[in-house]
């Protein structure tokens, strides 16, 4: 076990995931995490998913404890905090990876109800929790806020309800940045490009009914660095890095973790 993260208490909203051939974002992260120290909290809504990064984590000897809990309800966010802090005693880090995908459809398509949802997992999920852990972190006169954000909130793209409810989440994050930063708390974002996760891949096999193949070919076609798509565990380092003192002057940064994707012109 290293030593990066070591004595600090770290929340992964989304610490599960959707089954699928490769790792998550939110699982990885949870498990470099631990790897590097950290006691994490594993939040999800789908508690069996948890306890298998639970489990993951036991094996290679981290601690973690699981719960279960919606990050669009309030009274499940304040449970999470009081959760962690009854536990362990303080929130360190937050790390907010729980959100929605959308398979494109146009402005004149999306139902009402299909919006709203985006927004509400995708944003109001994340002004949530960063809402219950804040007043720790200021007391504590230290912390750390990563939230998942996506390419796709600079980007043009057909999934509109996906890039707005993501534009907020970049917004959301420089404004937090801004009003913690003189308590010692920093707040950023990632932005994954084309990532070979199970929600992007096997959801895309679900949704459209191609092969595995079919849907992974022309994704890694679209990404300038040799290679092809990226990794949970590229959303994850990213994500420690963030997390470590290593990152302590950074706050307020919106970073692209794509491959070079977001840098391509034509």
């Amino acid at each position: 076990m290293a030593d990066r993260l070591q004595d600090k208490v770290a929340i992964v909203a989304g610490a599960g995931q959707s089954p699928g051939e490769t790792i998550g974002n939110g699982r990885a992260t949870a498990i470099l995490f631990a790897r590097e120290g950290a006691k994490v909290m594993l939040l999800d809504n789908r508690l069996e998913s948890a306890q298998e990064t639970l489990a993951m984590i036991e094996k290679e000897g981290g601690q973690a404890i699981v719960l279960q809990a919606d990050v669009t309800s309030e009274e499940d966010c304040r449970r999470m905090a009081e959760t962690c802090l009854e536990t362990w005693g303080r929130i360190d880090i937050l790390h907010n990876n729980v959100g929605i995908g959308e398979r494109g459809k146009g402005f004149v398509d999306i139902p009402l109800a299909d919006w709203q949802r985006f927004m509400n997992v995708n944003l109001t999920g994340m002004y949530l929790t960063c809402q219950q852990v804040m007043p720790h972190m200021i007391k504590q006169g230290s912390g750390v806020i990563i939230n998942i954000s996506s390419i796709a909130s600079l980007m043009a793209t057909g999934a509109l309800a996906y890039k707005a409810s993501k534009a907020g989440v970049n917004a959301l994050t420089h404004g937090l940045a801004m009003e913690a930063a003189p308590y010692g708390v920093r707040v950023n974002a990632i932005l994954p490009g084309l990532m070979e996760t199970p929600m992007a891949i096997e959801g895309r096999v679900r949704a459209y009914g191609m092969s595995r193949e079919e849907v992974v070919r022309p994704r890694n076609e679209r990404v300038p660095l040799k290679g092809g798509m990226g990794s949970g565990w590229d959303v994850a380092h990213a994500a420690l890095f963030l997390a470590s003192e290593e990152a302590k002057f950074i706050t307020g940064v919106l970073l692209p973790v794509d491959g070079g994707q977001i840098a391509k012109i034509g």
